[in-house]
């Protein structure tokens, strides 16, 4: 097997794949506001129909966290960009409600299964640290291109869809750069059960609640603004394209820093910090206040975010815990403005963040010891002597023989090859005229 061969994937593949599947619950906000905007749907409907999309995503993921090894992420990936596409096209097209409808369920579940995809080629990456955070910066530079750009172009549903299938089938040419599936006379240690499995269920029931409190807070972070503290809304526009910089700040900065500062300080010390900013807008009453916990807020997320998919990287080269992660990730963000707003009503935009803050510090603690315990032994106990190229063994490159994928070794024993005595002294005497 040549080297090139044994090689992980390039990091852009990964990262094209990556916005791909994460654009749509970037443009959540705009494509439930327009839903409710321009269709006969309740704000409620719309939101529910945002909820099906992610649910679509969640979907994906917990279906195929062990499959990739298997069918290959090359088919897999072109599978799930093929129905974002899709789904998201017709979304698009028409104005027929359940058209609509099926359309966005079908393209979130291809926006889960580029991500998963992805997720488990990060995994495999030498430094899977800094292409998730790769990721996260393309994907949140093109959100906030198309936050900028999709006002100027004219309202109506279709324009959020249309953009998300256009950039799904843009990253389409990168899936040329991942494998296929793998050979059946291969060993894949991808179906069996994932190492570390309590370590990896509790990152992942963390990861869940961990992204509720996030979009619960982001569900209701325009009415805050404008029923509590006051603001009009062209000041919220202001407030909310500050706060999508300062997001792309803290992943570039999260990118620099890669795994100098460990895992477990980032991660327990960054959803503290978090807590207090969703503490601090929930109770804004001003510009001053309620600016400074969404800036605060969007700059520590995705730098937390980055180091968690990094912790399921580490648990599980494969990338098995880390699909699994995400679409925990997806079904907490599908629940959270769902929570958010019985939260709110319930015990108000205060009592709703107090609620919020406490749930994310009763998951730092776990989320911290399971990033202590992943930086104190190998990611994945060997189980079996395999020859690896790299850790991107779900990935294999194109080619004849799948890249990295476990092979076992068989060591034969050496032959010694005993000459007749007439044949060495024969062979003796050569040696000595020569």
């Amino acid at each position: 097997m040549s080297d090139n061969a044994s090689a992980p994937p390039a990091s852009w593949p990964l990262v094209a794949l990556f916005t791909a599947g994460y654009l749509a619950s970037y443009l959540l906000p705009t494509v439930v506001g327009r839903l409710d905007a321009h269709l006969p749907l309740s704000p409620a409907q719309a939101g529910l129909v945002g909820t099906a999309l992610l649910l679509g995503s969640a979907t994906a993921g917990f279906t195929l966290a062990s499959r990739i090894p298997r069918h290959g992420p090359r088919p897999l990936a072109r599978l799930g960009l093929l129905l974002a596409a899709l789904g998201y096209g017709t979304a698009a097209s028409t104005a027929m409600l359940p058209l609509v409808v099926a359309g966005v369920v079908v393209g979130g579940f291809g926006s889960g299964t580029a991500t998963a995809v992805a997720a488990a080629g990060i995994a495999g990456q030498r430094d899977p640290h800094r292409t998730s955070s790769l990721g996260l910066l393309s994907v949140s530079a093109t959100a906030g291109a198309l936050y900028l750009t999709l006002p100027r172009l004219g309202g109506g549903h279709a324009l959020p869809f249309a953009a998300i299938a256009l950039v799904a089938a843009l990253a389409w040419p990168a899936t040329g750069r991942l494998g296929g599936p793998t050979r059946p006379g291969l060993s894949v240690r991808g179906s069996g059960r994932p190492p570390h499995p309590r370590a990896g269920a509790v990152l992942t029931g963390c990861l869940l609640f961990w992204s509720l409190s996030q979009e619960a807070l982001w569900g209701v972070s325009g009415r805050i603004g404008a029923e509590q503290a006051g603001l009009p809304e062209a000041t919220l526009g202001v407030v909310f394209a500050v706060a999508l910089g300062a997001g792309l700040l803290g992943v570039t900065a999260a990118s620099a820093f890669g795994a100098r500062l460990g895992r477990a300080v980032p991660v327990g010390a960054g959803t503290a910090a978090i807590a207090g900013c969703i503490v601090l807008t929930s109770a804004a009453d001003g510009l001053a206040s309620f600016a400074t916990g969404e800036i605060l807020w969007n700059a520590v997320y995705p730098v937390v975010l980055s180091y968690v998919i990094g912790l399921a990287a580490a648990l599980d080269p494969r990338g098995r815990w880390a699909v699994l992660a995400g679409a925990a990730s997806s079904l907490g963000t599908a629940c959270g403005p769902v929570a958010g707003s019985l939260l709110a009503e319930a015990f108000g935009f205060p009592g709703m963040g107090l609620v919020l803050g406490v749930l994310l510090l009763t998951v730092a603690g776990p989320l911290t010891a399971v990033a202590l315990r992943a930086g104190a032994r190998p990611a994945a106990a060997a189980e079996e002597p395999v020859l690896r190229g790299g850790a991107a063994a779900a990935f294999p490159a194109s080619g004849p023989e799948p890249a990295g994928a476990p092979v076992r070794v068989r060591r034969t024993p050496r032959r010694i090859l005993l000459l007749p005595p007439a044949s060495a002294r024969t062979r003796r005497k050569t040696k000595d005229r020569a």
